[in-house]
């Protein structure tokens, strides 16, 4: 008996074949709004590091410490 079945592996195969079914197809506004809120999240977090990066280098500059 061999470790996998052909008649098995064929109908998973034709199974995974047959699912044209996109999620994502189906909910473009889903996932419209997951890339705004990717993108404004990004972008809040980049402001974030720059802010922090930009003080950091002028307190550098000002020769104050901490």
């Amino acid at each position: 008996m061999p470790a996998i079945n052909s008649v098995v592996a064929r109908e998973a195969v034709s199974h995974l074949v047959k699912r044209r079914k996109n999620w994502a197809h189906r909910q473009p506004g889903v996932i419209l709004v997951f890339c705004i809120v990717f993108i404004i999240g990004v972008g809040l977090l980049s402001l974030f590091v720059h802010r922090k990066l930009k003080a950091r280098k002028e307190r550098k500059l000002s020769g104050k410490p901490q």
